[in-house]
C-alpha cells in the first residue's frame, strides 16, 4: 500500500507550493515621490492670469450643481474654497524659480509632492500625506478634466503605466503650477495643452475641500 502512494507524494508536494504561490501578497511597490521630467518637456510658460454629490463623487462638467454637490460635500464652508486657491496660488508664484530638490519640503527646494505640502500647509492649514501616491489616494473629490478649479490637485503618471509620479496645483487657463525638476528649473508653470502633460496626466482632486473651517487667510 505505501509502495503504489508513493508516487503520488512529489505531485502532492508540487500542487501545494503552486498554490501557496498564487496567493502569495504582491511586495509592495516602493513610493516614488517625483521622477526627472524628459528631455522632451516643454518650456516653463509665461504666466497668464487665471480666472477667478455625495462625498467623494466626481465632479463632471455634466452637472449643473457643482456648486450644490461641493456644499453638500464641504458643509458651510464651500465658500471659503475660491479664498483659499487664490491664497494658495499667489503663493505659488512668488516661488518661481524656487530650485527642485529631492526630498525638498522648504523654500530651500521642493520637489513635485513636498511643493504641494507646503502651500497647503501654510496658506490653508492642512497637513497632507507626503508622497504623490498617497495624495491620489485622499478621499476628496475627483474632478473631471473638462472642469477643473484654481486650487485643484493634479496628477500625472510621468513614468508610464498608470502610476502616479508627479503633482502639481491648478492654476486656470489650462495652466498650472509645480516643481519639476532639476534639468527645467524646479518650480514653473506649464500647460496642460502641451502634448508631454496631456499624455501623461492621470486625474485631479479637489482636496481644499477637506480644509479646516478655519483656515481661511485674514491677511
Amino acid at each position: 500500500m505505501l509502495i503504489r502512494l508513493a508516487p503520488l507524494v512529489p505531485l502532492a508536494l508540487l500542487t501545494l507550493l503552486v498554490g501557496c504561490a498564487a496567493n502569495s501578497p504582491v511586495s509592495q511597490q516602493q513610493e516614488y515621490t517625483q521622477a526627472s521630467a524628459p528631455r522632451s518637456q516643454p518650456a516653463p510658460l509665461k504666466l497668464r492670469p487665471h480666472a477667478s454629490a455625495s462625498p467623494f463623487e466626481n465632479l463632471d462638467s455634466d452637472s449643473a450643481s457643482d456648486d450644490d454637490a461641493m456644499a453638500a460635500f464641504s458643509g458651510d464652508k464651500g465658500y471659503q474654497l475660491p479664498m483659499l486657491a487664490d491664497s494658495i496660488l499667489e503663493r505659488g508664484k512668488s516661488l518661481i524659480g524656487t530650485r527642485y530638490r529631492f526630498g525638498g519640503t522648504t523654500e530651500a527646494g521642493f520637489d513635485c509632492s513636498g511643493f504641494v505640502n507646503f502651500l497647503f500647509r501654510e496658506e490653508a492649514g492642512m497637513t497632507l500625506p507626503r508622497s504623490s501616491r498617497e495624495l491620489i489616494n485622499m478621499q476628496a473629490p475627483v474632478v473631471a478634466r473638462s472642469n477643473l478649479k484654481p486650487g485643484d490637485v493634479l496628477f500625472f503618471g510621468t513614468r508610464g503605466r498608470g502610476r502616479v509620479s508627479h503633482t502639481g496645483i491648478y492654476l486656470g487657463d489650462d495652466q498650472f503650477i509645480h516643481s519639476s525638476s532639476r534639468r527645467s528649473g524646479g518650480v514653473r508653470i506649464d500647460s496642460l495643452d502641451d502634448s508631454y502633460w496631456a499624455k501623461t496626466y492621470i486625474e485631479a482632486k479637489r482636496l481644499l475641500a477637506m480644509a479646516p473651517s478655519t483656515s481661511v487667510s485674514t491677511k
